[in-house]
């Protein structure tokens, strides 16, 4: 009966997510004709991920470990175990961001909108496919636009879920772009809706998140690239082993 109800649940908290996007449709379609309005579609965001996940009963709270100057552009590295992880990301980070996702989201409705905007999607299986990707982040980061990339680049597959090896290209570029990395730790999102919430499904609760004080790597070269990784992986297992 409990594993049903939270089932029913997961079930809300999507439809609530679709009720609010279709109700900022109009305004997010003409936004999204003229690139110079992007920026407002990711306060548009914001929003719908605020207010569609409050009305579930799903709230989200950061901890700063130090204060952040948004007016600055950065690479973003959260650890992923939950599809809340973009609203609790996105609804804590105070300025003008994309997300670069796999390609199989594009079959989401709501999600398809961000990424043919804002956002930008990646064939993991293609070489090819991530030095699109990862250019038009370059162009991004250039234009002062945040990117936001999951470096584990999936959700584990295992519950609880553990830390996977971190993947080269968010720390490779953050070198190449001279900007700072910022780690951020998803501390227990995955307690309230774990991967999709198919399985185990989904209930109310508070999703924390802890946003590190960034690193510089304007002195860096690309031969730091993996003592960079493992510096970022070592914060956030850090954070996890701590919570």
């Amino acid at each position: 009966m409990k594993l049903m109800l939270k089932r029913i649940h997961t079930y809300f908290y999507r439809y609530s997510v679709a009720f609010f996007f279709i109700l900022c449709w109009p305004v997010l379609y003409l936004l999204g004709k003229n690139p110079k309005h992007y920026q407002y579609i990711n306060k548009f965001r914001r929003g719908i991920a605020f207010v569609s996940s409050a009305v579930a009963g799903i709230f989200y709270r950061a901890t700063y470990e130090e204060p952040i100057d948004w007016n600055r552009t950065y690479v973003i590295c959260p650890n992923h175990t939950s599809n809340l992880d973009v609203s609790a990301v996105s609804t804590n980070l105070h300025n003008n961001h994309c997300f670069i996702g796999k390609e199989e989201l594009l079959d989401n409705y709501v999600l398809n909108f961000f990424f043919n905007t804002i956002d930008i999607t990646v064939n993991r299986d293609s070489k090819m496919s991530s030095f699109r990707a990862f250019k038009l982040a370059a162009e991004k980061l250039k234009e002062g636009v945040s990117v936001v990339i999951f470096p584990e680049a999936t959700i584990p597959d295992v519950y609880p879920p553990t830390l996977h090896q971190f993947k080269n290209g968010p720390f490779r570029l953050a070198i190449e772009m001279k900007v700072p990395i910022i780690p951020v730790t998803s501390l227990d999102t995955w307690k309230v809706l774990w991967d999709t919430g198919k399985e185990f499904g989904s209930r109310p609760g508070i999703c924390d998140i802890f946003v590190h004080k960034p690193i510089e790597t304007a002195h860096l070269t690309l031969d730091d690239a993996d003592a960079l990784r493992n510096q970022v992986y070592n914060i956030i297992d850090k954070k996890l082993q701590q919570a």
